[in-house]
C-alpha cells in the first residue's frame, strides 16, 4: 500500500488517498487533508460533519450515504461543498478517516 508522511507522522492509504486504518485518524491526518483539499480554515463545521461521519462510520461500518449526512447534520449539499470542495465522499470521508465510500468517483 502507499503511505504519505506529514510532520513525520506516515500513514497508510489507499489508491485514492483514504487512510487504510481508522485508528490513525487525528490532528495530523485533518491538517494533511486540509492542505491537500485547499482548504484554509478548519472550522467547527468541518468538526461537526467529521464527528457525524465517524459515529455513523463505527455504527454502521460504512460511510452515510449524502442525503443523511445533509439530514442528521442539518447542512445543505452546497455548504457541504463549500467546507469540503471535492465533495463529501472524497474530501470530507477521507477527513474523517473513513474508507473510499462505495460509488464514491
Amino acid at each position: 500500500m502507499p503511505e504519505v508522511t506529514y510532520n513525520s507522522k506516515t500513514f497508510e492509504v489507499d489508491e485514492d488517498g483514504f487512510l487504510c486504518n481508522f485508528e490513525d485518524w487525528g490532528p495530523e491526518w485533518i491538517e494533511y487533508v486540509q492542505k491537500s483539499e485547499g482548504i484554509t480554515e478548519i472550522l467547527e463545521a468541518h468538526h461537526q460533519i467529521i464527528k457525524f461521519l465517524q459515529e455513523y462510520y463505527q455504527k454502521n461500518g460504512i460511510a452515510p450515504m449524502v442525503r443523511a449526512i445533509c439530514k442528521n447534520t442539518g447542512f445543505k449539499l452546497k455548504e457541504i461543498y463549500d467546507l469540503f470542495p471535492s465533495g463529501p465522499g472524497k474530501g470530507a470521508c477521507r477527513m474523517a478517516g473513513l474508507p473510499k465510500p462505495t460509488g464514491c468517483v
